[in-house]
C-alpha cells in the first residue's frame, strides 16, 4: 500500500501539462493549453489543459480529471498503477507500507508465476527457430498467412513434441517445479514430470499490462484422442472468465475507434490485427462472461460480434449477446460470407475493403435476431409466439428505457404485431426480473446498497437547473475569494464567496433540484458548518465519485479564453473575477427569482383549487401576494446588480 503522504507528494508534483504532454501535442491558447483529444476521434481540438488548476477537460467527449485520472484513463491503469507510473516519471521513491507475511508470500508466488510464464513464452518463441520448430510451427504460421512481424508481435511459438523438454529447461534455469505445476506448464503424476503442451503451436495470453498469464496451444497432427486446443488451467494470475485474448494490443485502438470487434478464436484476432483492425479481441473459444463484457466496457460501449455465417453457432451464442445488452452496451453483428471467418476473409481482401465490409455489414443485433427467427418461424403461429417471447426477452435486458421503447416499436413493425402486445409481455418480464433481483438482494441490502449516479435534470420552465449550475460554478471558481457585501464606502468584514452563498441559500431555505448539483451543495454546507478551508480540489480530485468530479471540472473549465492581446491593444473587458461581487449577487438573485417564479406557479394552482373548493382561499391568497412582493424586490435588486 502506498502511504498517504507519498500519494499527496505524487499528486502535488505531477504537472498536468507535462503528464498530458507525453501523449498529446499541446499548444497555448490564452491561459490554457489545447490539443486533439486522445479519448475520441476529432479533427479540431476540443481538449483543454489548465496548468494553473491542474486539470484537463474535453469539451467533445466530456472526459475530465487531474494527472492521476489522465494516466488511469489513457493507459487503463488502476489508481495504484497510475500513482506508480507518475512516481517513476518524477523520480519519487515509493516506500510501501509494511505488508503482512501472508501478503508478502502471496505477492512472491504471483510474481513467480509471471516470471515462469514469461520464461515459457520466450522458450516456445525461440523454439520456432529450431529444425523441428521451423518445419512444423513456423510452417503452420506461414500457411495461415502470418508475417514474421506478426509472429514477433504476438510472440507465437512452438512446443517440442517431447515429454519434458520444457520442464527440463525450466528446472535447469532454477524455476521451482511446484510453481511450474501451479502455472499449468508441467504435469506431475506420481513420480513423473512432463510438459502439458507437446507438439503444439503456442499462443501466449497476456493481461492488460502485457504480462504472460497463460497459453493456448493447438495440435497440428491428426489425433482423435487429443483435443484440438489445450489451454492453461486457471491459476492465481489467470482467470479464464476475466481474460480476453489480444486485449493488451487492442485496448488503445478500441478507445480511439470507440468500438470492439469480438471474435471467436486466436487466429481471428491475429489476422485482423495483421490487416490493420487492431480493435479486435477474442473470448478464446469460451462462452462470453459478464467479467469479459465489463472489461470491454472500460474502453467502449460498442461491441460488434463477428460470425462466420453458421446459423447454429449464432443461435448458440445469443445468450452471451443478451448479457452484453444487459450490461448496457450496444451490440451489432457482422456475418461473413459462407465458408469464411475473420481469419480467412481478411486474407482475401485489402485492408480498406475489410474495413468497409465491417462497417457496411454491421447490423443491429435485435433486428438481426428478429429477422433470423422470423425466417425460421415462417407461418407457424406457435413458433411465431415463441419467437415473440424470445425477442422480448432480449429487449427486456436493455437497461435504457428509451432504447427499449425504440426496439419495441421496430420489432412490432417487423413482426407485424400490435406494439401494445409486445409492451405487455415486456413489462411482465421486467417486473419478474425486478422482483427476483429484490429477493436476491433483500438480505444484504444494507451492506451492498449503492447510490446511483445522479443524472442532470434538463432545464425546463419548471426547474432552475441553469441558475443552480451558475451559482455552483461561481462557488467552485471563486469560493475562497473575498467579497464585500453592502455599501462599498463602509468598511465591512469581507465574506468568502462560498460562505456568503451558502448562508444566503440556507437563510432562504433554498435547495437544488438537480441531484448532482445538490450533492455538491451539500458538500459546501459541510465545509461551511465545520469551518474548514474551502478548496476546489475537494471536488475536482474526488476519487469516490467520478460523476461529481467530472461535473466540477466541467464547471471550472471554459472552452474559450480571452486573447492576451486585447488589453495590449487598449481593449478592456468586464471579466467576472474583477467584478466578483456583482457576478455573485446577480447569480444569487437570478436563482432566487427562478425559485419564486416556481412557487408563484404552484401557489397559483393552489389558489385555483381553493377557489373551486372554497377552502383556505384567504391564506393562499396572502401567500401569493407575499411572493409577488418578493418578486418585485428581487426585480429591483436584479436591475441594480445588472446595471452596475
Amino acid at each position: 500500500m502506498i502511504p498517504k503522504a507519498t500519494v499527496e507528494s505524487i499528486v502535488e508534483t505531477a504537472r498536468i501539462d507535462e503528464v498530458v504532454g507525453d501523449f498529446v501535442n499541446l499548444r497555448k491558447r490564452g491561459s490554457t493549453l489545447v490539443g486533439l483529444c486522445p479519448f475520441h476521434n476529432e479533427r479540431s481540438p476540443s481538449f483543454a489543459v489548465s496548468p494553473s488548476k491542474g486539470i484537463y477537460k474535453c469539451f467533445g467527449c466530456g472526459k475530465a480529471g487531474d494527472s492521476v485520472n489522465f494516466v488511469m484513463e489513457h493507459e487503463h491503469y488502476t489508481y495504484p498503477e497510475a500513482l506508480r507510473y507518475l512516481a517513476n516519471k518524477y523520480n519519487i521513491e515509493i516506500v510501501e507500507e509494511i505488508k503482512t507475511d501472508e501478503q508478502k508470500i502471496a505477492d512472491l508466488e504471483k510474481e513467480s508465476l509471471y516470471a515462469i510464464n514469461d520464461f515459457a513464452a520466450k522458450f516456445y518463441h525461440q523454439n520456432l527457430e529450431t529444425t523441428e520448430g521451423q518445419a512444423i510451427g513456423k510452417a503452420y504460421f506461414y500457411e495461415r498467412g502470418f508475417t514474421d512481424a506478426t509472429i514477433e508481435k504476438f510472440q507465437l511459438g512452438y512446443s517440442p513434441d517431447a515429454w519434458s523438454t520444457f520442464t527440463d529447461e525450466a528446472t535447469k534455469n532454477a524455476y521451482n517445479i511446484s510453481n511450474l505445476e501451479k502455472a499449468g506448464l508441467t504435469i506431475i503424476k506420481e513420480e513423473k514430470k512432463y510438459d502439458r503442451f507437446r507438439g503444439r503451436v503456442m499462443f501466449p495470453i497476456y493481461n492488460l499490462t502485457g504480462r504472460t498469464i497463460a497459453f493456448g496451444a493447438r495440435i497440428l497432427k491428426t489425433d482423435p484422442h487429443q483435443p484440438k486446443y489445450v489451454n492453461s488451467p486457471e491459476s492465481d494470475i489467470y482467470k479464464k472468465n476475466k481474460s480476453l485474448y489480444g486485449i493488451n494490443f487492442a485496448k488503445k485502438s478500441i478507445t480511439v475507434n470507440d468500438t470492439c470487434y469480438l471474435c471467436e478464436g486466436y487466429t481471428d484476432v491475429i489476422s485482423l490485427h495483421q490487416a490493420g483492425i487492431e480493435n479486435s479481441v477474442s473470448s478464446s473459444g469460451t462462452s462470453l462472461t459478464v467479467d469479459q463484457i465489463k472489461l470491454i466496457a472500460r474502453y467502449t460501449q460498442h461491441i460488434t460480434v463477428l460470425y462466420d455465417g453458421d446459423a447454429a453457432g449464432i443461435k448458440a451464442s445469443m445468450r452471451g449477446i443478451d448479457m452484453i445488452l444487459q450490461e448496457g452496451l450496444n451490440v451489432r453483428i457482422v456475418l461473413f460470407p459462407d465458408g469464411d471467418d475473420p481469419d480467412s476473409y481478411s486474407k482475401k481482401v485489402s485492408t480498406e475493403e475489410l474495413k468497409l465490409f465491417l462497417t457496411d455489414s454491421a447490423r443491429d443485433f435485435i433486428l438481426f435476431k428478429t429477422e433470423l427467427l422470423l425466417s425460421e418461424a415462417g407461418n407457424d403461429p406457435l413458433r411465431k409466439a415463441a419467437l415473440i417471447k424470445d425477442i422480448v426477452e432480449s429487449i427486456s435486458k436493455i437497461p435504457d428505457a428509451i432504447i427499449r421503447a425504440t426496439y419495441t416499436k421496430q420489432c412490432a413493425i417487423a413482426m407485424e404485431i400490435d406494439e401494445q402486445v409486445l409492451l405487455i409481455e415486456l413489462n411482465k418480464l421486467r417486473s419478474k426480473s425486478a422482483q427476483q433481483t429484490h429477493r436476491d438482494n433483500e438480505t444484504a441490502i444494507e451492506e451492498t446498497q449503492q447510490i446511483p449516479i445522479a443524472e442532470e435534470i434538463p432545464q425546463t420552465e419548471d426547474n432552475a437547473f441553469y441558475q443552480e449550475q451558475e451559482v455552483m460554478r461561481l462557488i467552485l471558481n471563486y469560493g475562497d475569494h473575498n467579497i464585500v457585501i453592502g455599501d462599498d464606502n463602509i468598511d465591512i468584514q469581507p465574506y468568502k464567496v462560498v460562505d456568503f452563498i451558502v448562508s444566503e441559500l440556507m437563510g432562504d431555505e433554498i435547495s437544488f433540484d438537480d441531484e448532482l448539483l445538490a450533492q455538491m451543495l451539500n458538500l459546501c454546507h459541510e465545509i461551511y458548518a465545520s469551518k474548514k478551508t474551502f478548496h476546489v480540489d475537494l471536488f475536482t480530485k474526488q476519487q469516490d465519485d467520478m460523476a461529481l468530479r467530472e461535473k466540477a471540472i466541467g464547471l471550472i473549465t471554459t472552452q474559450y479564453t480571452l486573447s492576451e492581446g486585447w488589453e495590449q491593444r487598449g481593449i478592456f473587458t468586464r471579466t467576472e473575477d474583477k467584478h466578483l461581487r456583482h457576478a455573485v449577487l446577480s447569480a444569487l438573485y437570478t436563482l432566487k427569482m427562478k425559485k419564486v417564479m416556481q412557487m408563484l406557479k404552484e401557489t397559483g394552482l393552489e389558489l385555483k383549487t381553493a377557489f373551486d373548493d372554497g377552502n383556505e382561499y384567504d391564506d393562499i391568497m396572502l401567500k401569493y401576494q407575499q411572493l409577488e412582493s418578493i418578486k418585485m424586490e428581487l426585480s429591483k435588486y436584479l436591475s441594480i446588480v445588472i446595471v452596475k
